[in-house]
């Protein structure tokens, strides 16, 4: 979808650096960039390589977030990098792990207090941060005259906390995702553990905590949800009392709005709605006990009781109807067999009397009893079979036919 002629693009652009480190820079000579060019930029004696993150409006909304005003102290983009700046660029990233190395040696033979994590060189080369961590303020005035005689370069210290640690060195989370907080996270709030028992979580330090060794800051994602949720759930700080005995809330199944409670000489746990636990708060603080924790418990029995007995009366008219199915299939038996034997016995005797006697049969029953039967005429071909049968030929036709 085309812009309108008139709309004008905000000027100001987010630019990433090495370890998630986010910086805004001018547009200022109109130069057509997309998200992930990279660009170099204008910084405090030099220039250093990033790559574009965010642009247009969305600039304008993390500014008002971040709390950043569009004045001059924004320093403005030279161009898009080219071939030579990225292979500086790549020089200089061998070069940072080098240095690393070194200067934690160093620091060793100091015996500072204090953990080196990452090292970031200027695309220029002219200065050099050091990213550390530590518990106590730590006196790093011989650090730096020394890291400054190896290198031969401008240092910077700078003390960055546990949680901006793991986001320059980056990771795999619990979740089996990259870190938050080396991708997209820049704010990082407190986190307490009092959002792991909104959510009812186990308070387990090696679940909750993640690689900086803090709390997890996704802990607080949800929170919100869960405290809107929490707002109609009673807090039941003492035992309700029933006819049973004292029954101690165990559980409570915030989204599902169900509370689940136990007695003392029982190991089981017994469900009920958050409505009738506030019914029943509400009569123990008149005094009242009140019989069971479900307040239809007799109109439940009763209800099953109508189920079985429905289910039982569609089974007994399911015997009643396959019972008549099988009496309809005698009836129409009974009265169409004997029509059908007659039907047989009447066809039988039609093609009976339709076929002729064969004549043998006449002279069967015309001879009389004392005579002898006349002997029937020799047949001539069985003279032939029994030459056929040796292999002779007829005497009526010559060997060679």
């Amino acid at each position: 979808m085309d812009l309108p002629t008139s709309f004008e693009e905000f000027d100001i652009v987010e630019v990433r650096f090495k370890g998630g480190r986010k910086d805004f820079f001018k547009n200022i000579n109109s130069i057509n960039l997309t998200t992930g060019d990279p660009v170099v930029v204008d910084v405090p004696n030099g220039y250093h390589i990033g790559h574009v993150s965010l642009k247009g409006e969305l600039v304008r909304l993390q500014m008002l977030k971040k709390k950043v005003d569009n004045n001059e102290e924004i320093r403005s983009i030279y161009r898009i990098a080219n071939e030579k700046d990225l292979e500086k660029l790549e020089g200089i990233q061998d070069l940072e792990s080098r240095t690393m190395y070194r200067a934690r040696t160093i620091i060793q033979e100091l015996k500072l207090v204090m953990k080196l994590s990452d090292v970031e060189y200027q695309a220029d080369r002219s200065k050099a941060t050091f990213y550390y961590s530590a518990d106590d303020r730590v006196d790093f005035r011989d650090l730096i005259k020394k890291l400054a005689e190896e290198f031969k370069i401008r240092i910077e210290m700078r003390q960055i906390s546990l949680r901006h640690e793991a986001g320059r060195l980056g990771g795999i989370g619990s979740c089996g995702r990259e870190l938050c907080c080396s991708t997209w996270l820049s704010d990082f709030k407190s986190v307490s553990t009092t959002a792991a028992r909104y959510q009812n979580l186990s308070l387990n330090p090696s679940k909750l905590s993640g690689q900086c060794g803090r709390l997890k800051c996704c802990l607080n994602y949800e929170l919100e949800t869960y405290l809107d949720a929490l707002k109609d759930i009673p807090t039941v700080s003492k035992p309700i009392q029933l006819q049973k005995g004292e029954a101690v809330l165990q559980k409570t199944d915030i989204f599902k709005r169900i509370m689940w409670f136990g007695f003392r000489n029982d190991n089981n746990w017994y469900p009920a709605p958050v409505e009738r636990v506030k019914e029943i708060l509400e009569l123990n603080a008149q005094g009242i006990i009140v019989s069971s924790l479900l307040a239809d418990e007799k109109t439940e029995q009763q209800k099953k009781a109508e189920l079985t007995a429905q289910l039982e009366g569609n089974l007994e008219h399911l015997d009643e109807k396959y019972k008549n199915k099988k009496k309809k299939k005698k009836k129409n038996k009974s009265p169409q067999a004997p029509a059908l034997a007659g039907l047989i016995q009447s066809v039988s005797v039609s093609v009976q009397k339709q076929i002729p006697a064969p004549k043998q049969a006449e002279a069967k029953t015309a001879q009389p009893k004392g005579e002898a039967r006349p002997t029937a005429p020799a047949d001539p071909k069985k003279k032939y079979k029994r030459h056929f049968k040796n292999n002779k030929p007829r005497p009526d036709k010559p060997a060679n036919g």
